[in-house]
């Protein structure tokens, strides 16, 4: 381990897993017991193997002595590894609803899909407007701006306007 090495960093290198009373990593997690700096309690914070940020910090227990924090133990880590990647895989969900809408509009031509995938770059966003038809097939895309709000309305009016790009 190095003076800059966490160790965090040290075990994940390892690939050896630490069971320690306030540190455990395992499984590609790292559940760490923090002081809490709004009380006198304590947390726990949930760190996804890789990732500066923890994916989950709650209310850790007090021990017996209401001084010192429980010791974790396999049972609480496999609990919050669970409740974790479920924060995790939530907001992945929401991030992706975000990105990503779909509606369908009755047209003349039957019943038409238009999707908005927004494109969130850094150096060049952007969004793609599509339409498709019954079975899947594209009818046309187009390149919009990434705040295109997609609606019953702008979508009508887009396929009204025979797929032209949308000022």
């Amino acid at each position: 381990m190095t003076g800059t090495e966490t160790l965090q960093e040290t075990a994940a290198r390892d690939d050896a897993p630490v069971h320690e009373d306030r540190l455990w990593i395992d499984r590609g997690w790292t559940a760490q017991v923090i002081k809490n700096e709004d009380d006198d309690g304590w947390a726990v914070a949930m760190y996804r193997d890789g990732e500066a940020e923890p994916a989950l910090v709650g209310p850790w227990t007090m021990g017996r002595d209401k001084k010192n924090p429980k010791p974790l133990d396999a049972t609480a880590f496999s609990t919050l590894v669970k409740t974790a990647s479920e924060v995790i895989r939530r907001a992945e969900q929401h991030l992706h609803a975000q990105l990503h809408k779909r509606l369908t509009v009755n047209a003349e031509a039957g019943a038409i899909e238009v999707r908005l995938d927004i494109v969130p770059d850094d150096d060049d966003p952007h969004a793609l407007l599509s339409a498709f038809d019954a079975a899947g097939d594209e009818l046309a895309r187009v390149r919009v701006r990434p705040d295109f709000a997609l609606s019953q309305r702008s979508a009508s009016a887009w396929i009204d306007a025979d797929f032209r790009r949308p000022v």
